[in-house]
């Protein structure tokens, strides 16, 4: 179990990583009017670096894995979509700092309803009391935003 967590952190910890520079380039550059300008472009790139690692990791068995994967790849494909374009007109219509509400909502419905409700993965009262705090923080945030408006 202590190896795993460290895997966890890992690899979250580059996830997040990751996360803040995508936010950092979204949030230097310029509004546009048609969001699917600088997403456009990010993904293209990044799907490109994808392409790129994909060629010069083991292929042995490309083929039949994108066969038995067409609709998982389509349906992450479509979530993706949906992500970058929330995030588009989350950044640049109102700032990084709404990103407590994103992670909070990230939590309810991919850790609850994906992984709990869907993959009926464990949890316990430790990861129930998590997410009520989670939900708390966005009340608490809510709070601290309207205090500064004031």
């Amino acid at each position: 179990m202590e190896s795993t967590i460290y895997k966890i952190i890992l690899f979250a910890g580059l996830a997040a990583i990751g996360n803040a520079i995508f936010v950092f380039g979204q949030r230097s550059s310029s509004v546009s009017s048609n969001p699917f300008l600088f997403m456009s472009g990010a993904i293209t790139l990044s799907a490109l670096m994808f392409i790129v690692a994909a060629f010069l990791s083991d292929n042995n068995e490309t083929t039949d894995y994108l066969k038995q994967n067409s609709w998982p790849i389509i349906v992450s494909a479509i979530g993706l979509f949906l992500t970058f374009i929330g995030f588009y007109l989350m950044y640049s219509r109102v700032g990084a700092h709404t990103y407590t509400v994103y992670a909070v909502l990230s939590i309810l419905t991919t850790s609850v309803f994906v992984g709990m409700v869907i993959f009926r993965e464990a949890f316990n009262a430790y990861h129930v009391a998590s997410i009520g705090l989670a939900i708390l923080s966005v009340f608490f945030y809510g709070y601290g935003q309207l205090k500064m408006a004031n």
